[in-house]
Order: C-alpha cells, then sequence, then structure tokens
C-alpha cells in the first residue's frame, strides 16, 4: 500500500525479462583471484620471523601496567568513591549509608511508634 504514490527505482528485483519455470539459471561468473595469491605457489610461503624475547599467553610485559584493565577499573572506583556529593537525594542517600545497624532500628521503632499514636487518636476521635 505504501508504493501506491512512490516511485519504482531502478535496482528492482523484477527489472529484468525474467525466465520461465523449468529454464536453467544464468551460468556463474569466474571470480577473480588477486595477483599476489596468484603469484605464489603453495611451496613459496615462508613463516614470520621471531624477533625479541618470548611472552607468556596471558602474561603483561613491564610496559603494559599503564593499559592494564584491573588497574584501570580500580582507579575509576576510586574516583567514583571520593566524589563530592551533590543535591539533596545524594546528601539522603550517603545518610543513608553512614547509619549503622542500631540507628537504623531506632529509627524504625519511632515510625512505628508514631503509627500507633496517630491511629490511637483517630479511633478516639471516632468514638469506636
Amino acid at each position: 500500500m505504501g508504493n501506491l504514490c512512490g516511485k519504482s527505482s531502478k535496482d528492482e528485483n523484477f527489472h529484468g525479462p525474467g525466465r520461465t519455470l523449468g529454464s536453467a539459471p544464468a551460468p556463474a561468473t569466474k571470480a577473480s583471484v588477486p595477483a599476489r595469491v596468484a603469484n605464489e605457489g603453495p611451496a613459496t610461503s615462508s613463516k614470520p620471523k621471531v624477533t625479541g624475547p618470548g611472552r607468556t599467553v596471558g602474561g603483561a610485559s613491564a610496559n603494559d601496567t599503564a593499559n592494564d584493565p584491573r588497574a584501570a577499573a580500580a582507579a575509576a572506583a576510586e574516583a567514583r568513591f571520593n566524589k563530592p556529593v551533590t543535591g539533596d537525594l545524594a546528601k539522603k542517600l550517603e545518610e543513608q549509608k553512614k547509619q549503622t545497624h542500631s540507628k537504623t532500628l531506632q529509627e524504625a521503632a519511632r515510625d512505628n511508634l508514631a503509627h500507633r499514636n496517630a491511629d490511637a487518636n483517630a479511633e478516639t476521635r471516632n468514638w469506636n
């Protein structure tokens, strides 16, 4: 339905004359071989030359300490941890993180006591 007013492109699937059922497909063209591979034979393959001392797989050399992903991740985590707190929500979260277990329990007890007092006052007002 979207092609009702659209333009027809030149590279459509059915732009050619087509063929009938049962007829053979068009012959495939042969791919070209790069000149470098065509000139070299299987007997002329050379192995790469190794220079310098060998290295253990997965081992880090002396100059790779600056690119060590674990060290970079640790430095980033320390930077996030030491970042100054900004904003109201961040300050409240920081206060909650600093609370000890006993302070959290005391705060929960105060909230429960206030809730019970409010329920008792509402029941008194309603004369139940």
